[in-house]
């Protein structure tokens, strides 16, 4: 949660195109609080406007309580997250929505007729 309050902070200093694609980033990673939220019986969107708000409160020690169903300070249960964990998790998830981006383009560029600079006989001679 609390990169994803970051990042959406990062994306108005960015605005434009840029701006968008950081907040639908920071939104992909939103995904695992609202599944945590849902899976233990909270109001996924209740939940994460309450998470959201206490991290732009400077909380960024919160997060969802499973087995209490409630936004709770998850260093003082003794639960940590390794940078390393997470550093892999998301690279791993922006070389995927690369890739699927690259495909994506290479699909949609399939459908779009040659340039006529570029090649071929030219010239506008019928033969």
């Amino acid at each position: 949660m609390e990169l994803a309050t970051r990042l959406r902070k990062y994306a108005v200093e960015v605005g434009g195109r840029e701006q968008l694609a950081i907040q639908v980033f920071a939104d992909a990673l939103e995904v695992i609080p609202r599944a945590l939220a849902e899976s233990c019986g909270l109001d996924a969107i209740d939940t994460l406007v309450d998470l959201r708000s206490k991290h732009e409160k400077k909380n960024v020690g919160l997060g969802i309580d499973v087995y209490k169903a409630r936004v709770h300070d998850l260093g003082a249960l003794g639960i940590i997250e390794p940078v390393r964990v997470k550093k892999q998790a998301i690279q791993s998830a922006s070389e995927a929505a690369e890739m699927i981006l690259r495909i994506d383009d290479i699909i949609a560029s399939r459908g779009k007729p040659a340039s006529p600079a570029g090649g071929g006989m030219g010239g506008g001679m019928d033969m």
